[in-house]
């Protein structure tokens, strides 16, 4: 076998592998959605039911990544914005006041227990995540916007401490330690 021929061999395994790798990881975040989501449907069941104040109608809920799951089960946006500036992470109750003109305040009312984490920012099948401890987060992209975070950035990442999640919210980017490696020509 020549040369040339080995290395088309090389990156046609390595195409294929990734391929495979990829595949997986869907299998396994579409089972950990399937999941997780049953897992806070459950509990924003057991919040605070729906009621009215002379602020408007007021909905307690459980934030699970990217939105608000109510005690009627039904899906509430929100603001990636106020998630991102917050560091929602999947689990904290938050209380929804929709007011009469259709506008929408949440405020956090029950953060869960969290805990840090250092990881690597990575961007895969259109989605920013954190690679940290063997795992990967999803974060939202207003956080990595928000921070100006680039791919391969070193982040600080706030987790849920005592459950399992597929999402993390971005608290800091590290700042880049020089890496002599760089200034050779490899």
């Amino acid at each position: 076998m020549t040369h040339s021929s080995k290395i088309a061999l090389i990156k046609e395994m390595l195409e294929t592998a990734e391929s495979s790798l990829r595949s997986a990881k869907q299998m396994l975040s579409d089972m950990s959605n399937e999941n997780g989501k049953s897992q806070f449907s459950e509990r924003a069941k057991k919040l605070g039911t729906l009621e009215s104040s002379d602020e408007g109608q007021i909905i307690e809920g459980m934030f699970d990544g990217e939105k608000m799951l109510g005690p009627d089960q039904k899906e509430y946006s929100v603001p990636a914005n106020y998630a991102s500036k917050s560091k929602l992470v999947p689990g904290d109750i938050l209380k929804l006041t929709v007011g009469d003109d259709g506008s929408f305040i949440y405020k956090q009312i029950g953060p869960v227990e969290r805990a840090r984490l250092v990881g690597t920012l990575t961007y895969d099948d259109g989605q920013y995540r954190v690679i940290a401890e063997g795992k990967s987060y999803k974060v939202l992209l207003a956080s990595v916007t928000y921070f100006r975070a680039e791919v391969g950035d070193r982040v600080t990442l706030i987790v849920p401490e005592l459950e399992e999640s597929d999402w993390g919210a971005i608290e800091n980017v590290l700042p880049k330690d020089h890496d002599p490696l760089e200034d050779l020509d490899v």
